[in-house]
């Protein structure tokens, strides 16, 4: 008998929020599916006042307020059943992140967990990334945030190594990357995939999306170093106007896809990748999934 559940996930990033519903159709003696029913993303880049002055602004407590408020009427409308909500690196670094937390829950109801950077990369490598992994190759996964990055190798099918770097677009775009860190990932990249032959990226995160999207490859295709490099030297070429108008970006993607460009193209070049695979996947799918895993572990 065929049984049909809703959850959600709402993933609170540090450029934007994002919440997704999932139908979870279940069948005994069948593989269970998980179908994208709603995404809505609100981009209340929390990011730029956390990582300037260490705390979310008032302007955007009442803009998230709003938000989660409108996502917890979504989830009732589609009578989702079970849900999670995951705040990642603004959050972390905000010293008023506990409060906030608080203030929505007594606010919209909607209980929210802090994730580090570790839980980041656990919940996204619980996504259908092993349907994509051939089990004899080697792929760095790159998961560009607006505050952090997450980088896990994995070979023959299982991880090697995985690591969060505060290297994020939001800050990239307000200067507040060292070159310190820059050269961390550099090295750790490097060193970790030395022993690697052939190394292919898989890159997740809004930005890779819009640039595969723009592509016009057909899903499951990679991008080539060269495609990326010409299109990163493209959106350079133009003004935050033209990025809108000619390449029909939206407001709050065409400034932070130049640097979010910039750090897949740098860890294709440390890791000696050629190839860059855009599965269509992320934090709201990884939570998802942890959502079911935790239902079949209650059973």
């Amino acid at each position: 008998m065929l049984t049909i559940e809703k959850y959600g996930a709402i993933d609170i990033g540090s450029n934007a929020i994002r919440l997704l519903i999932s139908s979870v159709h279940e069948e005994e003696g069948k593989t269970t599916r998980f179908k994208k029913t709603s995404l809505v993303r609100v981009p209340i880049r929390l990011g730029a006042d956390v990582f300037k002055d260490k705390r979310v602004s008032e302007a955007n407590i009442a803009r998230m307020l709003d938000t989660m408020q409108a996502y917890q009427l979504l989830m009732k409308t589609h009578k989702v059943v079970r849900y999670k909500a995951c705040a990642t690196s603004a959050m972390r670094e905000a010293e008023n992140g506990k409060e906030l937390v608080q203030l929505i829950k007594d606010q919209t109801g909607i209980q929210i967990d802090i994730i580090d950077g570790k839980d980041e990369a656990a919940i996204i490598a619980m996504t259908d990334l092993h349907q994509l992994i051939n089990t004899d190759a080697s792929y760095l996964y790159v998961d560009v945030g607006g505050g952090s990055t997450e980088f896990t190798l994995y070979h023959n099918g299982n991880t090697v190594t995985s690591r969060s770097f505060k290297l994020g677009t939001v800050r990239l775009l307000n200067n507040l990357v060292p070159d310190q860190t820059w050269n961390e990932v550099q090295n750790w990249i490097q060193e970790i995939t030395r022993n690697y032959n052939r190394i292919s990226l898989i890159g997740s995160g809004g930005n890779i999306n819009n640039i595969f999207k723009n592509s016009g490859k057909s899903m499951g295709k990679p991008l080539s170093f060269l495609y990326l490099s010409s299109y990163y030297k493209l959106l350079n070429s133009l003004t935050y106007e033209e990025r809108i108008w000619e390449l029909n970006l939206n407001q709050d993607r065409a400034d932070v896809i130049v640097p979010a460009a910039r750090i897949y193209l740098s860890a294709m070049k440390w890791s000696g990748a050629k190839d860059i695979y855009v599965p269509k996947i992320g934090l709201s799918d990884g939570i998802i999934k942890s959502l079911y895993n935790e239902k079949l572990k209650n059973k």
